[in-house]
């Protein structure tokens, strides 16, 4: 799928120099329009956005396509990606303008600047309040409660090998029971009637009770595997608009994912995608991106939509892992995870 801003000035630049920037992205990517018509107009550069799948599936085709790029500028790798797209040479150096303004905890790579903290959102397990409520049911709040008889053919996750919130997932359980525990912790999820489907959208929108897409579908799962900023998107997708959001966040569930961009190693336009990557950077397109793809910014003193602040407050103590230790494990742990989860 491919969409085409209409704003912008035509590709004959000065200089010979392309005037298109080209960022390819996951299907998520969203921007307001005037904001990147604010873009467009200040640095005469038009922006073409090539989406192309989910996170995993567009990481791979970049890293098949880097030698003869799609674009310019990537965007959303995340932690849990980023080593395969750093080992594999995906990104030249740049260190975008504001930089020094992106919160300390969020900066990766810092010696050679390779790739950009965007934005910031936690994986966790989201609950339908109309579920436990009519079953007098107390919502799960940890990692330990799934394991319980209580909670047993009610949860629903992606696939940890095709899936970014999947695979966030199971970061998030090695981190809590470490290298040695957190296979027995999966046995135990498998035989709870733990259900498996391929992505986010299916798992989200068609197995989940709580969302409006799983109300439609008849759904029957009222725990799922999706982000703390889901029951914000309930409201503010809602009409009429529910005072308060029909779904929770179990918030001991919680891992933390920091998305990137970067400049693609064989970019064409190498200066049209750093004017792109420090527009991404500002503080307009960092207060613009929360309603636009439902993440936190990353920039010290952008503001957060009150939805936000009211629905979907990040964790106050997420499962987080460091990026090297993602490298040395990752494709173990999901080959192990495959075995013993789906077969």
């Amino acid at each position: 799928m491919v969409g085409l801003s209409a704003c912008g000035s035509s590709d004959s630049g000065t200089g010979g120099g392309s005037k298109t920037v080209t960022l390819v992205s996951h299907d998520s990517w969203a921007v307001s329009k005037n904001v990147l018509a604010a873009f467009e107009k200040q640095s005469g550069y038009k922006v073409r956005v090539l989406k192309d799948g989910d996170a995993g599936q567009a990481v791979n085709k970049a890293i098949l396509t880097k030698d003869n790029p799609q674009g310019d500028v990537f965007f959303g790798v995340d932690n849990t990606l980023l080593s395969r797209a750093l080992d594999n040479g995906l990104f030249q150096s740049y260190e975008a303008k504001g930089s020094d303004q992106v919160l300390p905890e969020y900066r990766v790579d810092q010696d050679k600047h390779r790739v950009t903290p965007i934005d910031t959102g936690d994986i966790c397990v989201n609950y339908d309040k109309a579920y436990f409520s009519k079953h007098e049911l107390t919502p799960p709040t940890s990692f330990d409660d799934l394991v319980k008889p209580a909670y047993k053919n009610l949860l629903v996750t992606e696939n940890a090998a095709t899936s970014s919130p999947g695979l966030g997932f199971l970061l998030g359980t090695a981190a809590k029971y470490g290298d040695d525990n957190w296979q027995d912790y999966w046995k135990k999820l498998k035989a709870n009637g733990v259900k498996v489907v391929d992505g986010w959208e299916q798992a989200y929108n068609e197995e989940f009770s709580g969302s409006a897409g799983g109300k439609k579908a008849k759904a029957d799962r009222p725990l799922v595997v999706s982000y703390a900023s889901s029951p914000p998107a309930e409201v503010i997708y809602a009409d009429p608009k529910p005072k308060t959001a029909p779904t929770g966040v179990a918030t001991g569930t919680c891992f933390r994912q920091t998305e990137y961009a970067g400049l693609l190693s064989n970019a064409k336009n190498t200066k049209g995608g750093k004017a792109f990557l420090d527009f991404l950077l500002t503080k307009r397109f960092q207060e613009d991106m929360p309603l636009n793809m439902f993440v936190y910014p990353v920039r010290k003193g952008a503001q957060v939509p009150e939805e936000f602040v009211k629905f979907g407050p990040q964790a106050k103590n997420p499962q987080t892992m460091a990026p090297d230790r993602i490298a040395d494990h990752r494709d173990q742990w999901v080959k192990s995870w495959t075995s013993l989860v789906l077969k």
